[in-house]
């Protein structure tokens, strides 16, 4: 096998910073993982790590980004299956439910996303991996007259922080029941939304 390229290996240290980060963050949260345990548990020396990130909360944030693209990624395979908009529409709420009620996207994406970087960037990423896709989609009911005209920046965060909490709640509840019923919450007031 070729010896790998100074690009790959460049590549490949940042990659196994990002999953050993990740893997840190998620099972102690962003405050309970210091620099040295991150590079330890890579393999790498702090100057590696300070060559790709400027710090913990640059290696953070990246972990932040990958996570909430991974969660876009499942909420748009679920909402693409469905024929029609509206099916499309509450599948892709009900993955985005499923995907952030994991305890380390939970911690990553909804407990520490907005702790360490601020509610600005945190908004910022949302908006770009998750946001972006609650809007397009209640513009196409809008468009196909599922849903009555209506400004749709509001209705998008009064949507994306309502999935958010529940998803929040639905992380520490404990109780298996509680995402059917969570679930069945959704549809309701999504329900209540439709013109047709």
């Amino acid at each position: 096998m070729p010896d790998l390229s100074r690009r790959q290996q460049r590549e490949q240290t940042r990659q196994t910073l990002l999953r050993e980060g990740r893997r840190l963050f998620a099972a102690r949260g962003y405050a309970g993982v210091g620099l040295a345990e991150i590079v330890q548990a890579a393999g790498v020396t702090k100057g590696a790590l300070y060559h790709h990130f400027e710090n913990k909360a640059a290696l953070f944030h990246a972990v932040l980004a990958e996570v909430q693209r991974e969660v876009a990624g499942r909420v748009v395979a679920a909402a693409e299956a469905p024929d029609d908009p509206w099916t499309r529409f509450t599948a892709g709420c009900e993955a985005f439910l499923a995907a952030s009620t994991d305890p380390a996207v939970q911690r990553i994406m909804l407990v520490d996303g907005p702790a360490v970087l601020g509610w600005a960037q945190w908004r910022a990423l949302d908006e770009v991996n998750s946001a972006r896709h609650l809007t397009e989609a209640l513009d196409a009911l809008i468009e196909t007259g599922v849903l009555a005209p209506q400004p749709v920046a509001p209705l998008t965060r009064l949507l994306s922080g309502a999935m958010n909490e529940a998803a929040l709640w639905l992380a520490t509840s404990g109780r298996p029941e509680d995402m059917t019923y969570t679930v069945a919450a959704l549809t309701r007031m999504l329900s209540a939304l439709r013109a047709t």
